[in-house]
């Protein structure tokens, strides 16, 4: 690689060389061409002009080539503008031979070369450009309603003055004006490309385009220049020389220069004045075109110019048409047809800057979440049209009644009086009341209202939004169906707010820690399994339980990265572990939400294999609500588990709706006991019964049962009786730090084995 950058450096240094010794060749031909005697058609003057442009033209040439070798990815379209420059600077040789020996007429022997050239120039211009997908109509229609009002002008101005001092006609008159007329289209050409995006606003596209127009200055002069007694006999002239020589050189140093395209897109109002200025163009140039070959030039690019203006103008009344349909839909909630979240709010946003009255209301669904876990997210959205439907019905038409998202709804309302508005929330909520019918069931809709008016501190939607959430929170904390807005509760909000802020920075800065409780054989005592808990190291308040701070984790949608920071640690613990000889298990929780997202389950893997830690030394403690809200992503995540060897137990079995169904058809390793069982085992003889039924029916499918909330001997006793596996609890042990675990492993291992009982 290394010497191909090398190679390419050389060859763009070679390059510009090239070009500053052409440019020292033109100057000093020139310089030597005015200073010579003979006047403008002198033997001299003609020879030296002749060397200059042939030397000029050589190394042009020999510069492209390095150009070509250079860039391979523009190399075709470098080959052919060499081709289409060769052909011109032949033709100007042959001219130049001819007219050594004798007067050249125009049109000369060369003339063929010089339009073949052309091909070879417009050939480059369009293999220069990047071949993206064809732009849009309405961008073509652009393109061709500026070039052709650009043809036009440029008509007017050079080829019309060109016709009328031309006295020949036919092929000689033909010529005159085709050659300007060519470099006009090609000027255009490199417009047009620039305003089709395939062409950057730069100092590259600008050189091109000057180049061309220097082409039709020069051709033009030209054609002027011809003897006033015989227009058809050719001549020298130095300052022509040169302006064609600067042409060719803007040209080809363009084409030999790279520069990283950028589109070019011009503001609405900017394209809507371009526009009307070329159809305007379009429209004198009908009415003042001349007569003759050249009003034919002028006519034709002015008739194409406004059959695109009117194309671009249809096209324009669809865009806004399309434009006023994609802004309703933007406001419209697609389940239920009601405005949206941006609707509601921008139609708050408007109240907020008159003097009129708001008062906004804020619904959520009362268990919404279990219909959709339960019954499917089909019926969920039924469920939300219904209420939708219902909230129309119900409510007055100058009300406006939106979806937020989810199961939350929004109520704006042009009154303030609170308890108009209290009254209406109650009857909006027994409205909902009334049966649902779905899928042969009837379900009765509750709902929690929070309701707020305008404050004169207001400033935004957002701040009525806020008050009526926290309204609605109240109202559903506290069971009361409808609540208004008490300013004593945002004291509760935000301690909410700081204690989740205090949370992210907390799992972020490592305040986060893993404390431990043993988990034993139930008949040797021998240490099975730790299983992990969280804790928060709290910089002011202590070491918090997670009773404390996982609620406000899920509220806050923390739960992703603190699950994924307790699986690393615990992976990294339990290689700890094993480095000092220990073979136990470490067990970490897993919550619904985070075993079925589809992240964590691939970063566990990932991480397992970083660690080289074998899959069996981890498992994974899951509840039974993993598997009834989302049973077959529950089933695949399990079989993953089991590719990778982690083991998965069932936490607090028995609490929920269990089922025999999935314990048969995934592969689970543990039932965990709830502790609500153990701690009543001694005392309540149907608890008895259920422990030992679960473990026998734990047993027969090959699972462990580990019995949770061992609080004393005798407890742990009978579990032993019942056959029970495995026992955890404070009369194993509390749980402890990290620090802790070495000294216990050693003090439990020095203990005598009880044996079991028979």
């Amino acid at each position: 690689m290394s010497g191909t950058f090398a190679r390419t450096n050389t060859a763009g240094s070679a390059e510009r060389r090239l070009g500053q010794a052409a440019l020292v060749v033109a100057a000093v031909g020139t310089g030597s061409a005015a200073v010579l005697p003979g006047g403008s058609d002198g033997p001299a003057i003609r020879t030296a002009l002749v060397i200059t442009l042939a030397l000029f033209f050589v190394i042009q040439l020999t510069r492209l080539l390095f150009a070509a070798g250079r860039d391979r990815s523009r190399r075709a379209a470098l080959l052919v503008l060499l081709a289409g420059v060769t052909a011109w600077a032949a033709g100007s040789a042959m001219v130049s031979a001819s007219q050594a020996v004798a007067t050249v007429t125009f049109p000369a022997p060369g003339e063929v070369l010089y339009v073949i050239s052309y091909l070879g120039m417009a050939a480059f211009l369009m293999l220069d450009v990047p071949r993206p997908r064809l732009p849009a109509a309405a961008l073509w229609l652009d393109a061709a309603v500026v070039c052709g009002a650009a043809v036009c002008v440029s008509s007017f101005v050079v080829l019309t003055p060109l016709a009328r001092g031309f006295d020949q006609g036919g092929v000689a008159l033909l010529l005159a004006i085709l050659y300007p007329l060519l470099d006009l289209l090609l000027a255009t050409m490199v417009f047009a490309q620039m305003l089709l995006g395939h062409r950057s606003r730069s100092r590259r596209t600008a050189c091109l385009g000057a180049g061309f127009m220097a082409l039709a200055i020069a051709d033009s002069s030209f054609v002027m220049t011809l003897t006033s007694d015989a227009r058809d006999a050719y001549t020298t002239n130095i300052g022509l020389d040169v302006i064609w020589g600067g042409a060719f050189a803007l040209i080809i140093g363009a084409a030999c220069s790279r520069e990283r395209s950028a589109e070019y897109s011009p503001t609405d109002r900017q394209q809507s004045r371009i526009l009307v200025a070329a159809a305007s163009v379009a429209l004198v140039a009908l009415v003042l075109h001349p007569r003759g070959t050249i009003g034919w030039c002028i006519t034709l690019p002015a008739i194409v110019t406004l059959v695109c203006a009117g194309g671009r103008l249809v096209l324009a009344l669809n865009e806004a048409r399309g434009a006023a349909e994609a802004l309703r839909l933007s406001m419209t909630d697609e389940l239920t047809g009601l405005p949206n979240r941006r609707a509601v709010l921008a139609a708050t946003d408007e109240g907020l800057r008159g003097d009129s009255p708001l008062g906004f209301m804020l619904l959520d669904l009362d268990g919404f979440k279990d219909i959709n876990d339960s019954l499917g997210h089909g019926t969920g959205d039924e469920v939300l049209r219904t209420v939708a439907h219902r909230m129309q019905l119900t409510l007055p038409n100058q009300v406006l009644v939106a979806r937020l998202g989810g199961d939350e709804f929004a109520v704006l309302t042009d009154t303030e009086d609170e308890l108009a508005l209290l009254e209406l929330a109650h009857e909006v909520r027994r409205v909902l009341l009334a049966a649902v019918h779905v899928d042969n069931l009837d379900l009765a809709i509750r709902a929690s209202i929070g309701i707020t008016v305008r404050d004169p501190g207001d400033v935004s939607a957002t701040d009525l939004l806020r008050r009526a959430d926290v309204a609605m929170y109240e109202a559903k904390q506290a069971r009361a169906g409808a609540l208004l807005y008490d300013p004593s509760q945002e004291v509760f909000t935000r301690q909410r707010l700081r204690r989740s802020e205090e949370l992210r920075d907390a799992i972020r800065e490592g305040q986060l820690v893993l404390w431990y409780q043993p988990q034993v054989d139930a008949a040797n005592r021998e240490l099975l399994a730790m299983e992990a808990l969280v804790r928060w190291q709290h910089p002011t308040e202590g070491l918090l339980s997670p009773i404390e701070f996982l609620p406000d984790a899920r509220r806050a949608g923390l739960m992703p990265a603190l699950s994924e920071w307790v699986m690393r640690q615990v992976i990294s613990d339990a290689v700890s572990f094993a480095a000092t000889g220990s073979s136990f298990r470490v067990a970490m929780n897993c919550a619904p939400l985070e075993l079925l997202g589809g992240q964590l389950l691939p970063r566990l893997f990932h991480t397992l294999e970083e660690s080289g830690l074998p899959g069996d030394r981890v498992l994974i403690e899951v509840t039974e609500e993993s598997f009834l809200s989302d049973p077959e992503r529950a089933r695949e995540a399990m079989y993953q588990l089991r590719e990778h060897e982690v083991q998965v137990a069932i936490d607090d079995y028995g609490t929920g709706f269990s089922s025999l169904s999935y314990l048969r058809a995934l592969p689970v390793q543990e039932l965990k006991m709830d502790r609500s069982f153990v701690s009543t085992l001694l005392t309540d003889e149907r608890t008895r019964l259920i422990v030992a039924t679960t473990t026998n029916m734990a047993h027969a499918m090959g699972m462990r049962l580990v019995a949770e909330g061992v609080e004393d001997e005798q407890t742990a006793q009978v579990l032993v009786e019942m056959g029970v596996d495995v026992l955890q609890g404070y009369h194993i042990a509390k749980p402890m730090p990290v620090a802790e675990i070495g000294p216990w492993v050693r003090r439990w291992a020095a203990q005598p084995t009880p044996q079991r009982a028979s």
